[in-house]
């Protein structure tokens, strides 16, 4: 894997800050990841859930509170936002590849990490990755913590999965499919389903903005793994527990888990399960899987204590 030099962009952003790039190699094809800055002082990792929506976006509340203490990174995962969207066979070894070197090329030793949704599963692979050689801080912020993509929480059989991941990446019919799960009408049904509560939220403009993310060339390939679960940052919940657990066997780590209190049963249990581990800090707030966005003033207050501490 190769890192190219950082390159700053002008356009403004919901974050106000400053997008940059690097052009990251992987198995001989090399992509361009965006990435945004904002602040000063210690550095602060931000990691978007993943979603058919996903953006860094979403998480700029959140990152306009940690700006006044920190030095805030926000990146956009392969295959969403503003980053490159290849027609990769996208699967969890590649985001695990990407975010160990990303945080050695462009993050390195952070003062902490706040994880979203699948997000949150990453950083903790990460941060046992890195236990032996201690090359960065493991104090973690999880918010609305999952590990189960949509189609597995379902409890959908795997071949069931495997088949429309396929279908998704063909030229016509998979284009049809997508265009059908991110029709407005469905994304504002989703979104009053598993992602808000303040239904108020959900205007034409809102949705339409978040239409046209689901619109880039190539767009489909990333949001269709994560709904067949090839994303899964965990096989199952043994794995989800040990990982953790790993991680906070170590009295100097700190992790901190935000429990969505209105998320969907299945979800909110491992959130539960994740937050009823020795040595885990929990707080609980309103809202579903969206609530870094919803709450993002109330998430980004409950970091700044965190990262501060």
């Amino acid at each position: 894997m190769t890192v190219s030099p950082h390159q700053e962009l002008t356009r403004p952003t919901p974050m106000g800050g400053q997008v940059q790039h690097y052009d990251w190699t992987y198995q001989g094809q090399t992509v361009t990841i965006a990435y945004e800055t904002l602040g000063t002082g210690p550095t602060v990792l931000l990691l978007p859930a993943f979603s058919t929506v996903s953006t860094r976006a979403e998480l700029a509340q959140i990152a306009q509170v940690l700006a006044s203490q920190f030095r805030v990174i926000a990146l956009d995962w392969l295959g969403f936002g503003d980053s490159e969207r290849p027609a990769f066979t996208y699967e969890r070894p590649l985001y695990q590849t990407l975010l160990k070197d990303f945080v050695q090329n462009c993050c390195p030793e952070p003062a902490g990490i706040l994880a979203a949704g699948h997000g949150a599963g990453y950083a903790l692979h990460l941060a046992q990755s890195q236990l032996p050689q201690k090359q960065i801080s493991t104090r973690l912020l999880l918010v609305a913590p999952t590990w189960k993509g949509p189609l597995r929480a379902m409890g959908a059989p795997s071949w069931l999965a495997s088949g429309l991941r396929n279908l998704v990446g063909l030229p016509l019919v998979g284009s049809a499919l997508y265009g059908a799960n991110t029709h407005p009408a469905f994304l504002k049904w989703m979104y009053q389903r598993h992602v808000f509560v303040d239904q108020a939220r959900l205007t034409p403009a809102f949705i339409q903005q978040r239409h046209r993310i689901t619109q880039q060339p190539g767009a489909r390939f990333a949001p269709a793994a994560f709904v067949t679960a090839a994303l899964d940052p965990m096989r199952d919940r043994t794995e989800w527990l040990q990982i953790a657990t790993a991680v906070t066997a170590d009295p100097n780590n700190s992790v901190r888990v935000i429990l969505a209190d209105q998320a969907p049963p299945q979800s909110k249990a491992e959130m539960q399960a994740l937050s009823e581990l020795p040595g885990i800090q929990s707080d609980h707030l309103p809202g579903s899987l969206g609530l870094y966005e919803e709450y993002g003033a109330e998430v980004g207050a409950i970091a700044l204590a965190h990262f501060q501490a």
